[in-house]
């Protein structure tokens, strides 16, 4: 099957990591596993973050434009090579799609969505032009597929039962493997950054940006404030423009925390295994992979019971969860888990095999192959009914 894939927030090789890219190319991935042939339709990036009326009209205008030239290149080409179905992943307000439903209304083909929103309160807000495209969007979509619980109810509001679909938030875990000797790289680590081997080493994966991300380190911060003397050490991995402010959130604990920057492939895996705990307070969190990534290499979890969470942490199976914005009980939960060995022991041994069962890029590729297989396989719900576009 031959699929044009798209993602309007970023592209799957825009040049900036973040989850939202990660999730990106996780799912070309598990398109590919499906059997599909993809391909990237295009790189346009929708995304605007200011509500600014005047930069939204003009992504519209570019938008309409690469949709047409798409058409043409489409139709152009043997029927043997045009895409069989279209798949936008990740929609909403400030991210429309402006080219999906125009060119799979014109070619007759499946429209498929994933990790689509909807909120009614940016109806008549400074995005409501976005709102209504993305509305009108996932209203004409063959299937919609939902990576959070959280965004169901609203979904439900606009798609009948029948497309609407849930899907696990998934990675391509195949490189997630645990090295060979832990212990050797936990005393490699403490050895480079001069701390003490016999704590309990907590670690946080995360961007720097103002916003969620950056409240989200304050939390954290206030909660370590109130462990007291407590024999722990945290890595605090990542970076982005509002690092001055949270190297400042963490003064207090300068000698017990680690700022590592930005790391990837075998050095964040490194971290991850040397570590006895991941946390994160995930502040309106919507999905936050680094849990996965977490607990496929057996780390457990203390994080806030917030939105996509509960999707990637089984409670009290392989982390603890508790309620969102709340440092003095993340701290007395964190606290739970530091001392207590034989707890972090067992949430950590369950954290591997879950991820690997319910979150890998293998189980989402068949729930893939399942959907597209019908969309395609049924007469579509996308007419062919628009002029052609020259």
């Amino acid at each position: 099957m031959r699929v044009a894939f798209y993602a309007p927030l970023k592209s799957p090789t825009h040049p900036v990591p973040s989850g939202d890219r990660q999730i990106a190319q996780a799912f070309v991935r598990a398109l590919g596993l499906a059997g599909c042939e993809v391909e990237v339709a295009s790189n346009f990036r929708s995304f605007d973050g200011a509500g600014n009326g005047a930069r939204q009209a003009r992504l519209q205008r570019i938008g309409a434009r690469l949709a047409a030239r798409l058409i043409r290149r489409m139709r152009a080409l043997p029927i043997g090579r045009r895409p069989q179905a279209w798949f936008t992943y990740h929609l909403y307000h400030k991210a429309p799609d402006w080219l999906g439903p125009t060119v799979s209304r014109a070619l007759g083909i499946p429209y498929i969505v994933a990790e689509a929103s909807h909120s009614t309160k940016q109806r008549f807000g400074p995005w409501r032009e976005g709102y209504a495209a993305s509305v009108a969007a996932i209203h004409e979509a063959n299937a919609v597929l939902s990576l959070n619980s959280d965004d169901v109810p609203g979904l439900r509001q606009l798609v009948p039962a029948e497309r609407l679909h849930t899907l696990r938030p998934f990675l391509d875990l195949s490189c997630w493997t645990v090295p060979h000797d832990p212990a050797a790289v936990r005393s490699r680590l403490a050895e480079k950054y001069s701390i003490d081997r016999e704590a309990c080493w907590l670690c946080c994966v995360a961007m720097m940006r103002h916003g969620r991300k950056a409240d989200s380190y304050f939390l954290l911060s206030e909660a370590l404030s109130q462990l007291d003397e407590e024999n722990w050490r945290v890595f605090i991995v990542g970076d982005g423009d509002a690092r001055a402010d949270i190297e400042a959130a963490f003064a207090p604990h300068r000698e017990k925390v680690v700022f590592t920057g930005r790391l990837e492939g075998l050095a964040l895996r490194e971290c991850y295994v040397a570590s006895d705990i991941f946390v994160w307070p995930a502040l309106a969190e919507p999905l936050g992979m680094t849990f996965i990534e977490a607990q496929s290499l057996g780390l457990p979890v203390v994080a806030g019971r917030t939105r996509g969470v509960v999707d990637m942490v089984a409670e009290n199976e392989t982390g603890l969860l508790v309620e969102e914005g709340q440092a003095q009980p993340f701290a007395q939960t964190l606290s739970r888990l530091i001392w207590n060995d034989s707890l972090r022991t067992r949430l950590g041994e369950a954290a591997r095999p879950y991820v690997m069962r319910t979150h890998d890029v293998t189980a989402a590729a068949t729930r893939l192959n399942e959907i597209l297989r019908t969309c395609v396989s049924a007469q579509p719900l996308v007419r062919n009914t628009a002029k052609e576009v020259r």
